[in-house]
């Protein structure tokens, strides 16, 4: 029998117990931050000569820096090495995200105030954008759509793909997603070194104005670094989702769901809050029952046992206020009217309505984005989408007698502050009434 923690409001410890669960420790490695600082200090310094050195020495390779770029011809053949029902899928996925991120697109506006002032915001995409793919232990031809399309869709000029190919090893169907993504460039270069290049440009890899897209523990090292040179999307922490229940869902899917981000990795963390405590035996039952037959139980086990936990409440008004402490990547209401809670709901990264609605459907082909903002810093971010690609511009402009009108506020706001030059230089616009 797996061993999962179990707390209940009823506990007189619980407060100290669903703090501990919703507290998400930053891992701070000073020997994993010093290495990853000198790999990008020199990549930054050295261009190809570093990067070329690092990518064989890291994916066992033995290529030549005019080798990392993966001529088109390559991705676009890559489609016929996939199956039909494959491609049919990763085209499928793909009109359904790049439909929903249509409906993001900010439009640049203008309006003129009572006092005569134009004032609005432009809206402009981003020159160039970087996308990091992993491809050490698997491949992830999603992570190529969610991460591209959005660029695609905000006109973003060229879309970079990084990907390791360790021991030049390029899996197929990472390329087929690319060319049906829409990316401009590949380049079979990872880890650290690769969002260096993209940070500060080489020889070879052009310098982007943003990086996106997940990766290991050195790779979101490297993009804390290289953040201020270029934006980034988000520093993502392991996989995580929250499932709600009235006890009216079967116990079989919770388990499953449960299941579905535990086998990320053994840091991935499941969690169940139900007011009914039958209900979370039923689960507890079934996650015995189907663990054996799953091919990553090892991972599963580990992240259940480590990171899991099956809470029960009184009410759906305690499990509200546990979403919102926790803040999960992905919450899932298993519930009967789950729209009736939905308004209370001010911390989560995405929200699955309905027990019909997995969080795995949106991971793949729902259409919302899966980059989404994990260790509980759905409290202050967004998933990736179209506006992470889309930069705002003010837009301010004066007639004499308007600007007159501003002049005179900002001249006694800048005096105060004791800016003589941001005063004067206000007073000089102030037209002439004598």
């Amino acid at each position: 029998m797996i061993s999962i923690r179990r707390i209940s409001e009823s506990d007189a410890c619980f407060s100290d117990s669903l703090r501990k669960i919703s507290t998400v420790m930053a891992q701070n490695d000073p020997e994993l931050t010093k290495t990853v600082f000198e790999i990008v200090s020199d990549v930054r310094d050295r261009g190809d000569d570093a990067l070329i050195e690092y990518t064989n020495r890291f994916d066992h390779r033995n290529i030549t820096i005019d080798a990392i770029e993966v001529p088109k011809q390559l991705w676009d053949e890559s489609k016929t090495k996939v199956s039909g029902e494959f491609v049919d899928a990763l085209e499928y996925a793909a009109s359904r995200i790049t439909s929903y991120a249509e409906h993001q697109k900010a439009e640049s506006w203008m309006y003129q105030d009572s006092e005569g002032i134009e004032l609005g915001q432009q809206i402009t995409p981003v020159e160039k954008a970087g996308i990091y793919v992993p491809g050490g232990k698997a491949a992830y031809p999603s992570s190529v759509l969610m991460n591209c399309i959005p660029a695609r869709v905000a006109a973003v000029d060229e879309v970079i793909m990084v990907v390791p190919a360790p021991e030049d090893n390029l899996n197929p169907i990472v390329l087929a997603a690319a060319s049906i993504a829409g990316v401009d460039r590949v380049f079979s270069i990872g880890g650290a070194q690769a969002i260096a290049a993209l940070a500060y440009g080489t020889q070879s890899v052009p310098q982007v104005d943003k990086i996106v897209g997940p990766g290991n523990r050195y790779v979101a090292e490297a993009k804390r670094i290289v953040y201020g040179t270029v934006g980034i999307d988000m520093i993502a922490g392991p996989s995580e989702v929250l499932i709600v229940s009235d006890g009216s869902c079967n116990p079989d899917w919770v388990a499953m769901d449960m299941f579905a981000q535990a086998e990320h990795d053994e840091d991935a963390r499941s969690i169940l809050v139900s007011t009914d405590e039958n209900f979370i035996d039923q689960v507890y039952e079934s996650i015995n029952k189907l663990l054996p037959e799953m091919e990553r139980r090892d991972f599963i086990q580990r992240a259940l046992e480590n990171h899991g936990a099956l809470i029960s409440v009184s009410s759906i008004e305690s499990a509200v206020r546990i979403i919102n402490q926790i803040a999960p990547e992905h919450l899932e209401l298993a519930l009967e009217q789950p729209e009736s809670i939905l308004p209370q709901i001010r911390s989560a990264g995405a929200i699955f309505l309905g027990p019909y609605t997995s969080e795995s459907l949106g991971d793949y082909c729902a259409g919302p984005n899966h980059v989404l903002p994990t260790a509980r810093s759905a409290r202050f971010s967004s998933p990736l989408g179209v506006y992470d690609f889309q930069k705002r511009t003010s837009i301010i402009k004066c007639t004499q007698e308007s600007a007159g009108h501003l002049a005179k506020t900002a001249s006694t706001l800048a005096r105060g502050e004791g800016l003589t030059a941001h005063a004067r230089s206000a007073e000089m616009r102030i037209l002439d009434e004598s």
